[in-house]
């Protein structure tokens, strides 16, 4: 991805090293599969338990400095989508609303509770944020199997494509239904939502191509690859040893694949309609 020289974002928060003296019940074992578990979307109000603990590792000047060109990275992808979406709005007769971005270190506190690292990156309706803490990097890398700078700039479009449908009203609608529907019928409800924001994200992409042209062969491929990761039959297999799909709140391997290449395909915002699709 071209993505060095270009505009950063100032829609960034900074709490990197703002810990609060707290830690992720459980271990790293459980760090992990919650990661699993809850990536990409999970209620970070409930991903795991806190505690008190544990004293901080200082990092190395190495470290340091791969995490700020991490950072920096960010900045520029969320810079990026930014000039889609104004476009895209403005197209359509609406005013896009910028998210704001929060960089932190294990734990944060959001409108929708606190969470760990463990949750994943993620957005948050009640104050239109998105959260990322960027170790997420080494675990979508290393865990995950998907590495590469599109991979993670798949996972920001995502969370951002998540702020998309809280100005449209789509969120909204959703969440409505969580009283009136049993947990099996409300997930497959989260999985629409869910394969609709990877159509987003896939839209954004085929946008900034053509306004940007700063995607390099095989970003795409791996974009798909980490689409393909964190399928709710492979992530379940992987953390349960055996696949429940009632459980699924994220859509499939293949469904994610399918809507990210559908949107970057054909850059129509109109055709990402997943709540009718039979796919």
């Amino acid at each position: 991805m071209r993505w060095q020289g270009r505009r950063e974002s100032g829609n960034v928060e900074d709490r990197r090293g703002s810990r609060g003296g707290l830690v992720a019940g459980g271990g790293i074992g459980a760090i992990v599969i919650a990661l699993l578990v809850y990536f990409l979307g999970g209620d970070p109000s409930q991903v795991m338990n806190t505690q008190p603990g544990a004293a901080q590792r200082q990092m190395s000047p190495e470290e340091q400095a791969r995490e700020d060109e991490a950072a920096k990275f960010v900045k520029i992808v969320l810079a990026e989508t930014e000039d889609v979406w104004n476009k895209i709005f403005s197209e359509n007769n609406q005013q896009y609303k910028e998210p704001r971005l929060v960089l932190f270190t294990e734990m944060v506190q959001s409108a929708c509770g606190n969470a760990t690292s463990a949750s994943g990156p993620f957005y948050c309706p009640a104050d239109q944020q998105v959260y990322i803490d960027l170790s997420f990097y080494d675990e979508l890398k290393n865990n995950l199997n998907a590495p590469g700078d599109f991979a993670m700039a798949y996972v920001i479009a995502h969370e951002v494509g998540h702020h998309v449908q809280n100005l449209l009203g789509i969120s909204e609608k959703v969440q409505r239904m969580r009283g009136r529907l049993s947990e099996t019928e409300y997930n497959k409800l989260s999985v629409k939502l869910e394969l609709q924001a990877d159509f987003l994200a896939g839209v954004w992409a085929h946008h900034t191509q053509q306004m940007a042209g700063i995607i390099e062969p095989g970003d795409i491929e791996e974009a798909l690859n980490a689409a393909n990761a964190i399928g709710d039959d492979r992530l379940q297999q992987q953390s349960r040893g055996y696949v429940v799909p009632d459980a699924f709140t994220h859509g499939t391997s293949a469904q994610r694949v399918y809507w990210f290449k559908k949107g970057f395909q054909t850059g129509d915002i109109n055709q990402g309609d997943t709540f009718n699709s039979n796919q």
